[in-house]
């Protein structure tokens, strides 16, 4: 998924602690994915949200405040 939103030109934050984690994030940049693998990747996109609709996310709702974008 990082290589593919590499090529996607998004802004990806790799997270890990672990040494071989943190190894395998450093092996995205020495392939390129093909364009029939990034439509694969793609084509699951059903345009619904997989979420709230972000009206909905509201203190009463979450019990908690919700910071300003």
């Amino acid at each position: 998924m990082l290589r593919w939103g590499l090529q996607q030109g998004r802004h990806v934050i790799p997270e890990s602690t672990k040494p071989h984690r943190i190894a395998e994030t450093v092996d995205v940049f020495d392939f390129e994915l093909t364009a029939e693998e990034l439509a694969a990747i793609d084509a699951p996109d059903s345009g619904r949200r997989g979420g709230p609709e972000p009206e909905a996310v509201t203190l009463e709702a979450f019990g908690r405040d919700i910071p300003e974008a």
